[in-house]
């Protein structure tokens, strides 16, 4: 009897060594055959030097979110509007336990120990030297220089984990993932004459809130309260000024206090310097277009730091913040982006799922499209054309650019077109089809088509730096939209109703909401890009905002 025990103990704890994973059954998870251009191996990084890893898990039922937000977000569900709890969508989002613990068991026969870092448990984070590290996952980790910014980075062309896990593991970063940067760069204030408050008849060549009160019917503000609320997106050192708001408000709108003002946020080692010059004119550009255009809306400008290592230039570290928090914004608004072949599959639907979490829980998820018409986030030379991300992404809404007025236009730069890493979903099937229909093929891909509605995007008059000026890009259309979202949720609530949520499931069943842009295109890549046409098209979507419209489509 004892040595039938003992024989299978023996049994048991050879079954058990053979399932566990071994440097012997490593399999490559992921491979980069080139070193992206622009950056400089100079070989081996140093043995002792220590990684700051992160294991993306694989969520027990991300299908299921997937689901969930659409029936939340479609109106025609008759669970329209009835948002999940933060619970309830890290049950979705949370790792099963089998694939917690194969990882962590893999981790730790090996002498590490990792921690989550994010609220479901689907991101874990951990330190292991170079030369412990290219042992484990069969890497070659090496030192890179990007000749661009003069910036150091270890990464490794090709990694493997144990088979056993692959179906556990996303991914591992930083590995094949190289530094990406945004695409929003600081725009250009260009000087206007010192007038007063710019009235509509001015708007062909000065836009203000007034302009837009008056051109988009948005109301100038709401009846006090705090319900609904605006979150406001900052990154690369643009630091929002509250004495440019004051002199904004000042001028623009006199109905509103001058001493309003926004709430921060910082994370990632972020901070909100105040000084004329340490003004960012993109940070100035989004908080005085929500502030002074959703009267009566509070809004928390969020500063992200340069202390990230998520792969994405802060993006994914922002929005795990927010699903962090108990009541997030109910609108966010985001004007940088990045041009999407610079961005691994891997990191791209990571980033796109956690938008998918926000909006589950009510969140509006507002970027602009990019500026470089069909040629990426900025114009560059290119020979095909160039999507943006994250506007590719099917769960946030993307926002292009117009211009003048009676009627408007399409801005040139207007960034629009086809996502080549995610597929089209279903609520904008008819709308781009039929865009195709009318136009051929040609340079359309099959992906998520962009961008989904539209707002003004030159001549946008605000102040940096103690000056008053105007800028142009999607960069102001994204907070103009925004806003607009946001005085609508405040009247939502208001009437107790819930908040928007994710919009485009509503925006592609009420085309006729918009205004209809018809006229312009998008050039880029020595072509005409994307004409703007009657409906839906990759210039300006459906179409600005018609508040109006808008409040009688959600029962107002």
């Amino acid at each position: 009897m004892v040595a039938t025990s003992l024989f299978l103990s023996l049994v048991s704890a050879l079954t058990l060594a053979c399932a566990k994973p071994t440097a012997h059954n490593l399999r490559v998870h992921e491979r980069r055959e080139s070193v992206p251009e622009g950056f400089v191996s100079h070989g081996a990084a140093p043995a002792a030097t220590t990684l700051d890893l992160r294991i993306a898990l694989v969520s027990n039922n991300m299908p299921g979110l997937e689901k969930a937000l659409f029936d939340v977000s479609t109106p025609s569900s008759s669970l329209y509007g009835q948002h999940l709890s933060k619970e309830e969508v890290e049950a979705f989002v949370a790792p099963s336990s089998a694939t917690t613990d194969a990882v962590n068991e893999w981790l730790s026969s090996n002498g590490l120990t990792a921690s989550p870092i994010s609220p479901a448990g689907d991101m874990l984070a951990f330190s292991i030297p170079v030369s412990k590290a290219n042992q484990l996952f069969a890497a070659d980790f090496t030192l890179f220089t990007d000749q661009a910014t003069g910036e150091q980075a270890i990464r490794t062309l090709s990694y493997s984990v144990p088979a056993a896990l692959t179906s556990h593991i996303q991914f591992v970063h930083p590995t094949t993932a190289f530094p990406v940067h945004t695409g929003g760069a600081p725009l250009i204030l260009t000087p206007v004459p010192q007038t007063t408050n710019a009235v509509p008849a001015s708007c062909a060549t000065l836009v203000t809130p007034a302009c837009l009160e008056a051109q988009y019917g948005i109301p100038a503000s709401v009846p006090s309260q705090t319900a609904s609320q605006i979150g406001v997106s900052g990154f690369i050192q643009q630091f929002a000024q509250e004495a440019d708001l004051k002199s904004f408000l000042t001028t623009f709108r006199t109905d509103l206090s001058p001493t309003t003002t926004f709430a921060l946020q910082t994370l990632d080692g972020g901070t909100n310097t105040q000084s004329a010059a340490k003004a960012g004119i993109e940070a100035n550009l989004d908080t005085q277009y929500t502030v002074g255009v959703a009267g009566g809306v509070p809004v928390t400008f969020i500063s992200v730091g340069s202390s990230n290592t998520d792969g994405i230039d802060g993006f994914l570290d922002i929005i795990n913040f927010l699903i962090s928090e108990p009541s997030p914004p109910q609108v966010l608004t985001t004007s940088y982006g990045f041009n999407e072949p610079g961005i691994p599959l891997s990191i791209a639907t990571s980033l796109c799922n956690a938008y998918m979490q926000l909006g589950a829980r009510g969140v509006s998820i507002s970027f602009s499209s990019g500026d470089g018409g069909v040629s990426g986030s900025q114009s560059q030379s290119c020979t095909t054309f160039i999507p943006t991300f994250p506007s590719g992404c099917p769960f946030l809404t993307s926002v292009g650019a117009t211009t003048g007025i009676s009627p408007e236009t399409s801005a040139s730069f207007s960034s629009g077109g086809f996502s080549n890493l995610f597929a089209r979903p279903s609520y904008q099937s008819s709308a781009v089809s039929g865009y195709l229909a009318k136009l051929g093929t040609t340079n359309a891909g099959f992906g998520r088509a962009f961008p989904d509605v539209s707002a003004q995007g030159e001549n946008v008059v605000i102040f940096s730096g103690g000056q008053e000026g105007t800028v142009a890009g999607t960069s102001c259309s994204s907070p103009i939209f925004a806003s607009t979202i946001a005085l609508l949720n405040a009247e939502l609530l208001a009437a107790g109703k819930p908040v928007m949520g994710f919009l485009n499931p509503f925006i592609y069943a009420n085309p006729g909401i918009f205004t209809d842009i018809t006229t312009g295109s998008n050039p880029g890549c020595n072509t005409n890009g994307f004409p703007a046409i009657a409906g839906w098209d990759p210039v300006t979507g459906f179409g600005t905002p018609n508040f109006a419209a808008l409040k009688t489509a959600v029962g107002l």
